[in-house]
């Protein structure tokens, strides 16, 4: 995983910058406050998927161990940004919510085979901590490109934006390591030890409480 103090290269500032209607200013306010976080819109050039810390670590975890990876990954505000392939913010609340609903529907005293090979038993999706879920008409705040004065020391980038184009994983991807996370060692999390902390501009964010019944 890339240092805490990762640098934004300038391809990977492009990209970002792409994401919003006015490229150029995004790049004038860089240049005046390199050192500062600044928002961006989600929906086009990314979706942005917001988990605690623990839990997030442990997502990282299986999607670098044993996934595809991921793209850029930061943290701000207690929270771990997972930078996702557009419309992941849409897509992946309604397959948690489908998860939760198959893990609940087994006949008493016996299981439910699934299509991934499982049955359900494991309560995986009962135990998913909330998701924010960041996609079109929604925006996020970022680390600055460049570390410096100004910029909390909570929030920084682990996994900084390298290339103009990076890959990204998307809904397949991110709710089979949610499932990983919590089969491998995050039956806890539900307990309330890893709850959002959302900084006051991501108060408007979508909040998608996958682990409880609708």
């Amino acid at each position: 995983m890339s240092d805490p103090a990762a640098y934004v290269t300038p391809a990977g500032a492009e990209w970002l910058a792409s994401s919003s209607a006015f490229p150029r200013s995004v790049h004038a306010l860089w240049a005046v406050r390199p050192g500062a976080p600044s928002t961006l819109p989600c929906g086009t050039a990314f979706d942005v998927v917001s988990v605690g810390t623990l839990f997030g670590r442990r997502m990282l975890d299986r999607l670098w161990t044993t996934g595809p990876g991921t793209g850029p990954v930061a943290l701000h505000a207690g929270r771990m940004l997972l930078f996702a392939e557009p419309g992941t913010a849409q897509r992946l609340p309604a397959l948690l919510r489908w998860r939760e609903w198959r893990g609940s529907s087994a006949p008493a005293g016996g299981t439910e085979d699934r299509a991934d090979g499982t049955d359900g038993t494991e309560g995986a999706a009962e135990t998913i901590p909330p998701l924010l879920c960041y996609g079109l008409g929604d925006a996020v705040t970022i680390p600055p490109p460049v570390p410096g004065e100004g910029c909390p020391p909570t929030t920084r980038w682990l996994v900084a934006p390298d290339v103009r184009k990076p890959w990204l994983p998307g809904t397949e991807a991110l709710l089979w390591a949610c499932v990983r996370a919590v089969r491998e060692g995050g039956r806890g999390l539900a307990g309330g030890r890893d709850q959002p902390i959302s900084a006051p501009s991501d108060q408007g964010a979508k909040v998608y409480h996958v682990n409880r019944r609708r």
